[in-house]
């Protein structure tokens, strides 16, 4: 039968969260059958201000999720989370973490920024917010933004580049995952003219996004190519767990938005990050704290 990996993670766990656990546990299943194996509290290094507690079950993810729905919602209430995914994601081999950028790598909304130098941020955050709830067609959502931004200057990329700021626990992320031989690659609905460089400042190794079309040293205010849409995140996690060898059941896709879903669905495990409420009901796992790289956890390293 599948494993499944419990997670609790948080500034404050006591000897009370865990006996609450282990009796919503115990009361779901014959513990002796099902091979419930809580360790020792855990310190990863990569959180040392948080304290870890992991415990390997044998059942379904679903069934592990069911019997703890209750519990989650007690301690979700203070401050600490559970996340419950598939063990053979913390097993030895490489995996492949694809995550989107606005709102989830970083904290902001590069065509928004990118809309502030046109005078037109209001407007431009309006279509956006409405996009990521799923109420708009991304597609047609992104022309209307992107045509906003007709006429600036190109050198507006570089700008918007040292105005962004990352998500806590970003370069934990990334370095820890390197270090784990894992494969990292970012894909997202903004604009590789900044996408490109910043997954390169954080050795990521597969960068894909938008294209802004440039006529004489300024944006047009449309796009070129095929258009980074949820179907085209979703084929591009499978093109590169192909490339690196990866199996789909060894990757994890994280996103914040409506245009993530595919992704996350296509993933081994879907993670919502500062989620839209459609995407934290949809994905797999869903964090609510601010801090990033709180998926190291559930992936042992």
């Amino acid at each position: 039968m599948p494993a499944s990996l419990i997670t609790l993670i948080g500034p404050g766990i006591t000897s009370e969260h865990v006996s609450d656990l282990e009796r919503a546990l115990n009361a779901a299943f014959d513990q002796a059958n099902a091979g419930l194996a809580p360790t020792e509290p855990r310190h990863a290094s990569a959180l040392a201000d948080l304290e870890i507690r992991q415990w390997r079950f044998d059942a379904r993810v679903g069934d592990v999720r069911a019997a703890l729905d209750r519990f989650v919602s007690q301690t979700r209430s203070q401050g600490i989370e559970v996340l419950i995914t598939p063990a053979h994601l913390a097993d030895a081999g490489p995996r492949l973490i694809v995550t989107d950028v606005d709102s989830t790598l970083i904290r902001d909304e590069v065509i928004e920024l990118l809309a502030d130098h046109a005078g037109a941020r209001d407007e431009v955050a309006a279509i956006t917010e409405s996009a990521m709830r799923g109420e708009l067609d991304f597609t047609q959502s992104l022309v209307q933004r992107v045509s906003a931004l007709a006429g600036l200057e190109a050198s507006v990329h570089e700008e918007v580049l040292r105005a962004l700021r990352l998500s806590a626990g970003v370069e934990n992320l990334c370095a820890t995952l390197k270090k784990s031989g894992d494969y990292i690659g970012v894909v997202s609905g903004g604009f590789i003219e900044i996408v490109e460089p910043l997954a390169a400042s954080l050795g990521i190794d597969f960068a894909r996004a938008n294209r802004l079309k440039v006529l004489d040293g300024k944006l047009t205010g449309e796009v070129t190519g095929t258009v980074v849409d949820r179907e085209v995140k979703a084929q591009t996690l499978r093109a590169w767990a192909n490339e690196c060898g990866v199996p789909l059941e060894r990757t994890i896709a994280i996103g914040d938005g409506a245009n993530d879903l595919s992704m996350l669905a296509t993933a081994g495990l879907g993670v919502a990050f500062n989620a839209k409420p459609v995407v934290a009901q949809e994905a797999d796992v869903a964090i609510v704290g601010e801090r990033l790289d709180v998926v190291l956890a559930v992936l042992g390293s």
